[in-house]
């Protein structure tokens, strides 16, 4: 999984989050939560392309928070790696926190077929 996670505010602008993905060749980031019982949600490459730039939507305008996924679908870090790729599937995912009472990393498509390679040998 990919440690430490780069998280943004909800009521960043999309601009904002296309910025810190650029500069950390990062796919997608994690949306912090507004409180403790709150959940994260995700904003990813999709959702910027999807929801904003398909719609003619202004990215310095649109804020995080009303086209992000929430609350997104997460993992626990004692899954085994086909635990988890059952849930990729069944959500059609590329990319989920790891969460166990707090947020400990994002595992993605990535992840798992590194792994797995190592696996095949």
């Amino acid at each position: 999984m990919i440690t430490p996670v780069v998280t943004i505010s909800a009521s960043a602008s999309v601009a904002e989050a296309l910025e810190v993905m650029v500069e950390k060749q990062l796919r997608g980031l994690m949306v912090e939560p507004k409180s403790l019982d709150d959940a994260y949600g995700i904003i990813t490459e999709v959702d910027i392309v999807y929801k904003v730039a398909a719609l003619g939507r202004n990215p310095e305008t649109v804020r995080i928070g009303e086209v992000m996924t929430k609350p997104c679908v997460e993992v626990d870090p004692d899954m085994t790696v086909e635990e988890v790729c059952r849930i990729f599937a069944q959500y059609h995912l590329h990319r989920a926190p790891v969460i166990k009472q707090h947020l400990m990393g994002v595992i993605t498509v990535t992840d798992i077929l590194r792994e797995t390679m190592w696996w095949l040998g």
